[in-house]
């Protein structure tokens, strides 16, 4: 997992004040609902806001799957969000054809390392939009 359990539960314990910021960028905690097990699962991601969404990467360094928080949200898309001490309940959905391309270079201008692991895979690594509820 790219940070770990206690990253996500530092992050809560202290509004973000250790964990929002990680590495040289910033990171939100992002909770699904498991599309099996119906459980909640929170997954620290690097972001980035535009205009009043968030943006993700559903990277999983490159893997040629996609990692399980996007499989959970494909299945329900409505998800919890939470940037240092806000929180809130998201819809998440993947970005366009249309959208990807800007949105990709904003989320690699953070994040180089992203256009790294665009070269491992065949698969289109999904840029994913979340929208306040």
């Amino acid at each position: 997992m790219l940070f770990g359990k206690d990253h996500v539960k530092r992050y809560q314990e202290t509004d973000g004040a250790e964990g929002h910021e990680w590495n040289g960028t910033v990171t939100l905690l992002l909770t699904t609902v498991g599309r099996k097990s119906g459980q909640e699962r929170t997954t620290p991601l690097i972001y980035q806001q535009d205009g009043d969404d968030y943006v993700v990467v559903a990277s999983k360094g490159g893997a040629d799957e996609h990692p399980l928080w996007y499989l959970n949200l494909q299945a329900n898309p409505e998800v919890k969000v939470q940037v240092k001490g806000d929180r809130f309940k998201a819809r998440a959905r993947t970005a366009t054809a249309d959208e990807r391309p800007r949105l990709w270079q904003k989320m690699a201008a953070v994040w180089p390392d992203y256009d790294n692991y665009k070269t491992k895979t065949d698969r289109e690594i999904p840029v994913v939009i979340l929208e306040r509820a």
